[in-house]
């Protein structure tokens, strides 16, 4: 009876299989987050590759001697400049020259009427022919007068009279004389002739025209330009630099005459004037050098650098002035380390002098190292490099890319990348 009165006790469900379902969630999750963490992070965990090498050109630094020099901006200037101008009054009836040639010292350039010039020394050649029979006339009297008065059938102030009719007309031949002197200079002035050697301006006056002595323009202008003259100033703290090379050398100081965009030599003359005086109103000097000039390269009126060579400097360190590249900080050059890497590297040039397309290193590098002279646009500090096709791995450093040359080191590329 008491066993069938019992109730079974109620059913519990099993927790095991929740437990285990629980343990399963949190370990997919957690891979789960494992993977996700490695998807976003793993990248960042890898090494990068590096960058691919860059194609530049290069050149070594150098030591060698380099002339000492001053630099500075010229005007070129004839040696003589002649404004041919009539020396007579009249009618231009013709001209012998083209514009623009060159003619020679005593070439016959334009003529003048000479008629009237023909008149007056065909008056005083007549002239003198009327005073000399005079005079012929005038000493026959006088032998007279000298005769008879030795006889006293004669006065002696008869005599006198003579003999001073005798003198004065000695003095009207003499006159007569420098008339005809006169008419004759005054009729070779009708043809004009070049006084120098040079070359011919534009015509200034037409034939047909009435010319005069007076005329402030002139008939044409004849420039001496073989040898030309480049008269330049230097700043007065290069005085005492020029006045002892001048006092130091037997010879004349060389000049070079430079083209102000491709610094190209266009001449090699000499110096032949240091001024007498500094203009106290701008502190310079002015010099001047004389130049051959057979190919005509230099020019009257054309601006250049001229090149006054002092000395010379030994063994200067000496560079492209492509690799000069100039940044935030200063000038700068990229230069190839052990490793074949570009690494920028600060340096100072000398400033008083530019020597063509090389510069001279006073800080920052030493002779044997290699520095890019070509492609430094495409350069980033630490990049490795390789050598352009037909670049210049053993030149010495004036090989240079003609773009990238600039004054005193100063780079002018327009893709170059500033120093940081």
């Amino acid at each position: 009876m008491d066993d069938a009165q019992q109730t079974p006790p109620a059913s519990v469900p099993p927790r095991q299989p929740r437990r285990m379902m629980r343990i399963a969630a949190l370990v997919v999750a957690a891979a789960a987050i494992i993977l996700l963490a490695r998807w976003l992070f793993g990248s960042s965990a890898q090494p990068k590759a590096p960058p691919p090498p860059v194609a530049v050109r290069t050149a070594l630094v150098r030591e060698m001697p380099v002339p000492v020099a001053r630099t500075g901006v010229g005007t070129v200037l004839p040696v003589m400049s002649v404004t041919v101008r009539p020396r007579v009054d009249g009618q231009l009836d013709s001209v012998s020259f083209k514009e623009g040639q060159d003619v020679k010292a005593g070439q016959v350039l334009a003529r003048i009427d000479p008629r009237s010039y023909q008149a007056q020394l065909d008056q005083s050649l007549a002239q003198k022919a009327k005073d000399a029979a005079a005079l012929v006339n005038a000493r026959a009297d006088l032998a007279r007068y000298e005769e008879l008065i030795k006889e006293d059938a004669t006065t002696r102030q008869t005599l006198d009279t003579q003999r001073a009719l005798v003198g004065q007309l000695q003095a009207a031949l003499q006159n007569d004389d420098a008339q005809i002197q006169l008419a004759r200079v005054n009729l070779s002035y009708t043809t004009i002739t070049a006084p120098i050697t040079g070359r011919v301006g534009a015509r200034l006056v037409d034939p047909g025209n009435i010319v005069h002595a007076t005329d402030p323009n002139g008939l044409l202008v004849i420039n001496q330009i073989d040898p030309i003259a480049v008269q330049f100033t230097l700043p007065e703290s290069a005085f005492q630099a020029v006045n002892a090379a001048l006092h130091a050398s037997a010879a004349p100081l060389t000049v070079e005459a430079l083209d102000r965009g491709t610094r190209e030599t266009l001449a090699s003359g000499h110096l032949v004037l240091l001024n007498n005086q500094i203009d106290t109103s701008t502190g310079t000097i002015a010099l001047k050098g004389h130049f051959p000039n057979p190919e005509h390269k230099l020019w009257p009126g054309q601006s250049v650098d001229a090149r006054v060579v002092l000395g010379q400097r030994e063994q200067a360190l000496t560079i492209s002035s492509a690799a000069v590249q100039r940044g935030q900080n200063g000038l700068y050059a990229y230069v190839i380390d052990a490793e074949g890497k570009a690494q920028i590297q600060s340096i100072q040039v000398d400033e008083s002098d530019r020597q063509g397309d090389v510069v001279i290193i006073t800080q920052g590098l030493s002779a044997g190292q290699r520095v890019v002279v070509d492609g430094q646009y495409k350069l980033t500090p630490g990049v490795a490099i390789v050598e352009m096709s037909g670049g210049e791995n053993s030149n010495s450093g004036d090989s240079s890319n003609g773009s990238n040359s600039s004054d005193n080191g100063n780079s002018d590329n327009s893709g170059k990348k500033a120093a940081p």
